[in-house]
């Protein structure tokens, strides 16, 4: 079998399923409930239903392909042998007390291993809160309200599941979602390796983000990175001395992040140092166009944000050319005396042409992405019908950093995401953004 075997399964046994709110196996049933296949609570001490579903004695009595395992992780070994003698395929063990526990657990980690060896069963986890992929209504995790999260198009490959659930909860609340996001855990047998190459073949998943503890099988991981075709996005941690954290948690080896950042500096890979940065790298790869090289233009309708955007990206490989001649020309007939009309191209504040200027620089042949800052104002708006008509004719990835009150805003917001303008909501935001799509075209 394979990590497949968790896109579409074909029956779910929730063993430890219960009827007590609060409960892991209560919660599980909770997420699971819904999904459009025969659901099995499993829990020989337990009788009459739960969310509708009869409680089964066990797994064996069942026709799941698909095992959610909410037992402690003392009984893992017993409860797999069963899911293997019942002809499941895939199970994930949401329990910790394994190979990040110390000796005793890196046992229990191997005897539960070697019978998932001997059946064929691909686990996910052990020490896991799961995965979601919301297109499907699939939720396979304990994580109360994780069926809030939305459907997108980025695709998360974590190693610490909850790092994936905030993330993942964090692109809903901003408006946006996931394809889908894997908490892989203690990696038992299943690794990056085994899911970048599934969601680079998923038609929702337009972007891979990854959080990296560490893991045994380096050469693994970066051979999939290297050979997707959908960009992907990594966040290495450990910088500084972590590893005894790292190893407690995810039994995460103890590795120098040199070995990831040689395999990471390659074209079509971008790495990036904060969760924020990495949702908004896969966001930007995701809905943008490829550059054709690292010319940017900015136009901001404050000099204040603008300067803090420029100062960032005069740090990275961005580079600001001149603007044409016949660029400057039309901005002069628009702009003022008082406004700076280089690139950066600064107006003073939000004006009826703000997005006649926009368009003008966007349209320069020497700027290959656009970076566009704007304070919102009630009485102007945004440029929103200049930007469809610059998104529909101009194959360069434009980009909007606004600001104002949420409620006010949003409906343009939206409009601008789906004409393909990723919009951020801090000046560093949309800086990172442009770093991202640079750096997805250069060795970084």
């Amino acid at each position: 079998m394979g990590v497949s075997a968790l896109f579409d399964p074909d029956g779910i046994a929730v063993i430890g399923a219960s009827n007590t709110p609060g409960k892991l196996g209560n919660d599980a049933m909770s997420n699971i409930e819904a999904y459009d296949t025969e659901i099995y609570p499993v829990n020989p001490s337990s009788s009459g239903t739960v969310f509708g579903y009869e409680f089964v004695d066990s797994v064996q009595e069942t026709d799941a392909d698909l095992a959610f395992c909410c037992v402690p992780g003392s009984l893992q070994p017993e409860v797999l042998e069963e899911c293997g003698k019942a002809g499941v395929d895939a199970a994930v063990i949401f329990a910790g007390g394994f190979a990040e526990a110390g000796d005793e657990g890196k046992e229990l980690q191997e005897a539960v291993a070697t019978i998932a060896n001997k059946y064929d069963i691909t686990v996910l986890g052990p020490n896991t809160a799961g995965y979601a992929i919301p297109h499907n209504d699939l939720y396979g995790s304990f994580v109360p309200r994780i069926r809030d999260v939305n459907p997108g198009n980025i695709g998360l490959v974590t190693q610490s599941a909850g790092v994936g659930i905030t993330m993942s909860f964090q692109l809903t609340r901003e408006g946006y979602g996931i394809s889908a996001m894997f908490g892989l855990g203690n990696r038992m047998n299943t690794e990056f390796a085994d899911v970048i190459p599934l969601l680079d073949a998923d038609p929702k998943t337009d972007a891979i983000v990854m959080h990296v503890e560490g893991t045994e099988d380096v050469d693994a991981l970066l051979d999939a990175c290297q050979s997707s075709e959908t960009p992907v996005v990594a966040y290495k941690v450990g910088k500084h001395d972590i590893a005894d954290l790292a190893q407690a948690h995810t039994a995460a080896p103890a590795q120098e992040n040199a070995i990831y950042e040689d395999g990471f500096d390659h074209p079509g890979l971008v790495t990036v140092s904060s969760t924020t940065e990495l949702i908004d790298a896969g966001r930007v790869l995701a809905d943008s166009p490829t550059p054709n090289g690292t010319n940017v233009g900015i136009v901001t309708a404050q000099a204040g944000p603008g300067i803090i955007i420029t100062d960032y990206l005069k740090g990275t490989d961005a580079t600001f050319p001149n603007l044409t001649n016949e660029t400057r020309e039309q901005l002069d007939d628009i702009l003022p005396g008082i406004t700076y009309t280089e690139n950066p191209v600064d107006t003073g504040r939000p004006m009826p042409e703000f997005g006649e200027v926009v368009d003008i620089v966007a349209r320069d042949d020497r700027i290959d992405i656009i970076l566009v800052y704007e304070i919102y104002e009630d009485s102007l708006g945004y440029p929103v019908d200049e930007l469809s008509k610059l998104s529909t004719e101009v194959d360069k990835p434009i980009l909007f950093t606004v600001a104002g009150p949420d409620h006010a805003l949003e409906h343009e917001r939206q409009q601008m995401e789906n004409l393909g303008i990723p919009t951020f909501d801090t000046p560093e935001r949309g800086a990172q953004a442009v770093t991202a799509l640079i750096d997805s075209i250069s060795d970084t």
